[in-house]
């Protein structure tokens, strides 16, 4: 329920090939750089390199105020609004949204993600349409600076990462001002409820409360 299979569909992100070596999707955090790097120069005529290693398609639209830090892609029919800050390694897919005040920082988005309003995803991958809610955050580090863990009931996945958000599937929906803890992992089709505190793995289909109690959209 938590490898790359599980999560995503890879024919909505340029960033198919490069995830095609991984088994779970966290692997692929530490070479987000290099794969933007690798794959900018290969974009074609429709997309401008309007400062080094920062590639943005002709039909999207980046508001004044908006940082692009290198190296990123911003895909077709994107916006990036007021004060956006997107400090570097971030390959942001096809009519997407990164709004006011939101940043991004060593991360995947699929097309069609939206985090509009007051985000941080930080070493994080977003699926096919998946939604960060306003004020919704992932937070990459443990307080206590350790690796992070991927729990999975009485299953501990060692990752060897420090820094490691969330990876969303594909058709997540994350609440207003919820909290996703190091090493989050929701499957597809899953709701968050606003103001939940996230941890864990969260099966595909699910309703995760702000009581931490997750149940089931549909029963067996």
């Amino acid at each position: 329920m938590y490898t790359i299979k599980d999560l995503y569909d890879l024919d909505h992100t340029q960033a198919k090939a490069y995830l095609e070596q991984f088994t779970y999707p966290w692997e692929a955090l530490k070479g987000i750089k290099d794969m933007i790097l690798a794959l900018g120069p290969t974009l074609g005529e429709d997309y401008r390199e309007v400062s080094e290693h920062v590639w943005v398609h002709k039909t999207a639209k980046i508001f004044p105020t908006a940082y692009l830090g290198a190296p990123c892609i911003i895909g077709p029919e994107t916006e990036v609004r007021h004060c956006a800050f997107i400090r570097g390694s971030a390959l942001v897919g096809a009519n997407c949204v990164v709004g006011n005040s939101v940043e991004l920082k060593n991360v995947i988005l699929f097309d069609h993600v939206q985090t509009p309003h007051y985000n941080y995803v930080g070493d994080s991958i977003l699926g096919y349409y998946s939604h960060m809610g306003a004020g919704s955050i992932t937070s990459n580090v443990k307080s206590d600076k350790k690796l992070v863990v991927v729990h999975n009931g009485d299953e501990q996945i060692e990752t060897g990462l420090k820094k490691f958000g969330a990876m969303l599937g594909d058709y997540v929906e994350v609440g207003c001002n919820s909290v996703l803890n190091p090493g989050t992992v929701i499957g597809r089709h899953s709701n968050v409820y606003p103001t939940s505190c996230v941890r864990g793995v969260i099966p595909e289909g699910s309703i995760h409360k702000n009581n931490a109690q997750v149940i089931r959209k549909i029963e067996d």
